[in-house]
This record gives structure tokens, C-alpha cells and sequence, in this order.
């Protein structure tokens, strides 16, 4: 198993604009060999910042198959328009990639 995940930092009055965004992707994500699973998860608001906290969270069969996904083509057309949305963003989006140490 993997598990990647994505934070964004979302400007003040842009977060029902992010999710749309989301919401209305192509993302053939279940069409990738190891895909498993997808959620966007939304944090608190933080007045201290002017942001509101997202996830983004993906399972995979393993590592692998994700670095396999984000040099594919499916990775190139969900990311394709992706620039034209920094205007909802206080920075870059960070990633992380985790592997399991222990499962219940």
C-alpha cells in the first residue's frame, strides 16, 4: 500500500471555487492499474493565515504504481489546466507519500 497525499492552501472566499474544481475533473483515476481509492478532505479555516487547509488523499496498491501514474498520460490531462487556478492558492501545494509501518 501507499498513501499520497497533497495540501493546499486555500485563500479566503475561494474554497467552494476549489471544490467545483474537483468536483467537475476528469480524472480517470479508476482507469490507473493500483489505483484504489480518492478523497478531497477539507481543514479548518485558519484566521491567522487567511487560508482554509485541503487534502488531497490517494491509495495505490503500492509506490510504484504511483510513480508510474504521475509519468503517464492520464497524470498529464488531469493536471493540464492546473496553472490557471493559482489565484485560489497561498503558495504551493505540498506533497507527501507514506507506506504503511503498521495496518489494523
Amino acid at each position: 500500500m501507499y498513501l499520497a497525499m497533497n495540501r493546499f492552501s486555500i485563500l479566503k472566499g475561494q474554497e467552494e471555487a476549489f471544490e467545483q474544481v474537483w468536483k467537475e475533473r476528469d480524472s480517470r483515476l479508476s482507469e490507473v492499474p493500483g489505483f484504489q481509492t480518492f478523497h478531497l478532505l477539507k481543514g479548518e479555516f485558519d484566521e491567522e493565515s487567511g487560508t482554509t487547509l485541503y487534502a488531497t488523499h490517494t491509495v495505490w496498491s503500492d509506490r510504484q504504481d504511483f510513480i508510474d501514474w504521475t509519468r503517464s498520460e492520464h497524470f498529464r490531462a488531469a493536471h493540464k489546466n492546473a496553472g490557471n487556478n493559482r489565484h485560489m492558492y497561498a503558495g504551493h501545494p505540498h506533497f507527501e507519500g507514506f507506506v504503511p509501518v503498521l495496518s489494523e
